[in-house]
């Protein structure tokens, strides 16, 4: 398995630090509303990244944060009345909500920044000891950002710099606090109550910590002081995982993670998301025109560290290329449930052979950082396999088998491709044999006069070689 290591910039093999094991950290959300498409991206990638080296035989410790403590959430609590205790809640499940939906497996570990606050004061108390830290007159913790000799070496940028003009970026290192700080590009580690917040005790003022060090310390509880590979997306590499590095390097004297993931951006139109721009998506809002699964099928529709560009008709496109697999799969269930019985013919042998190569083909993309667009490939390649051997008169063995193996390749990307048994209700069951019976005695207008009578109840038919079949609109 080859990963892009944003660390070394380049692709580089893997090599857990114990074989067989995989300790993985993946930033997740802020929990001060719904989660939009854009935080689904990471969730989709990475789990689909821990399916994988799980269907390869790892044990993957997969770690992913809840930010329960936050301006944003106090915001939010202000707005309402409440404690942001109960907004965070709120949203937490929520968010499990649509990760069910989104078919993500809930991690090994989903710790919340405010039961880890003792670790925090902890690990701000090591590095203040080292003297990477201080605490001002007020009781803000800073760290000296200078201090740490390898500041810069994940994002690429150059802390002189930063120090030289670069606004942006000495803006996003100067988390709120006060100005009695050292130096410019120190960050907060720990930050004094305001009224109304909620604050914890701590050996500096009653306040709560600063985002980065909640990452840094969760980690560390649940993963250990070095890990395998820390994950998010690629606009937490700077300056949020550059201070995690620091921090934690700092703290603990060996090397944080070994390997660094980030996923590309989502635009929308071809536009950056924004509730300015009227362009902001939930991902409730995409449940309510599309079935997850297809967003799911879209994100994976091109390689993680690619840009990717959201619009409707990329969603249509992305639910047609689904439908048609799930329709392979349905196809071969029929014929497994009303094909010929006994062994597969020679030309059903071959083309097994032929769906074991793509297999292994698809091990080989995904293999390759991750290419699901290219995996996704391969499983058209058996769909296509799957329509043209699979015909009238081909064995419930062969169906079986082509069958079990877009089911296994499409579930290591996560997507449910077996298509849910549904009932219907007898008086549209009725009028489906009764049209049936009309196409038997070729009263065709009668027939079509039906078909339009079960569409307008959203009931839509489709006439195969194993029969009639019918999906709801």
């Amino acid at each position: 398995m080859k990963i892009y290591n944003t660390l070394s910039k380049r692709l580089e093999e893997f090599v857990p630090i114990e074989e067989g094991k995989i300790t993985m950290y993946v930033c997740g959300p802020t929990v001060y509303n719904l989660i939009h498409i854009g935080n689904a991206r990471p969730m989709i990638v990475f789990d689909t990244f821990r399916r994988y080296m799980t269907y390869r035989g790892y044990e993957v410790n997969y770690v992913s944060n809840f930010t329960d403590v936050d301006d944003k959430i106090i915001n939010a609590a202000n707005e309402e009345g409440v404690e942001p205790s109960e907004i965070s809640e709120r949203y937490i499940k929520e968010c499990e909500k649509d990760m069910q939906g989104l078919n993500i497996l809930p991690a090994t570990t989903h710790p919340k920044a405010t039961q880890e606050i003792p670790e925090m004061i902890e690990m701000i108390s090591t590095l203040i000891d080292k003297g990477y830290a201080y605490a001002a007159s007020d009781g803000t913790v800073y760290y000296r950002t200078r201090k740490f000799e390898g500041y810069g070496k994940l994002s690429g940028k150059n802390i002189d710099d930063l120090e030289s003009g670069h606004r942006a970026e000495k803006h996003a290192l100067k988390v709120a606090g006060t100005e009695d700080r050292e130096d410019d590009l120190d960050f907060v580690l720990w930050k004094p109550k305001k009224e109304g917040e909620p604050y914890w005790d701590s050996p500096w003022c009653e306040g709560r910590p600063g985002w980065h060090i909640e990452c840094s310390c969760m980690s560390k509880k649940y993963l250990g002081d070095t890990i395998d590979i820390h994950a998010g997306g690629e606009d937490l590499i700077f300056p949020h995982h550059e201070n995690e590095i620091a921090q934690s390097e700092a703290a603990n004297g060996v090397p944080f993670a070994h390997y660094w993931m980030h996923n590309g951006f989502l635009n929308i139109n071809n536009q950056k998301m924004s509730k300015s721009l009227g362009n902001f998506f939930t991902v409730r809002d995409i449940a309510g025109k599309y079935d997850l699964q297809v967003l799911r099928f879209f994100m994976l529709s091109a390689q993680y560290r690619s840009p990717l560009n959201f619009s409707d008709e990329l969603m249509e496109s992305a639910k047609t290329g689904l439908d048609r697999i799930k329709n392979a799969v349905s196809n071969l269930s029929d014929i497994e449930k009303d094909g010929a019985d006994g062994d597969m013919t020679d030309a059903e042998k071959d083309a097994a052979a032929e769906a074991e190569k793509q297999k292994e083909r698809f091990n080989e993309v995904m293999d390759d950082d991750l290419n699901t667009a290219d995996a996704i490939s391969v499983i058209f390649d058996l769909v296509k396999l799957a329509n043209t051997t699979a015909k009238e008169g081909a064995t419930k063995a062969f169906a079986k088998e082509i069958r079990e193996e877009i089911e296994e390749l499409g579930g290591i990307l996560g997507l449910i491709l077996k298509v849910k048994e549904e009932t219907l209700d007898a008086d549209i069951e009725k009028l489906i044999e009764e049209r049936q019976q009309a196409r038997k005695e070729k009263n065709f207008a009668r027939a079509d006069e039906i078909r339009d009578e079960l569409l307008a109840k959203g009931i839509q038919l489709k006439d195969t070689r194993e029969g009639v079949k019918w999906s709801r609109i």
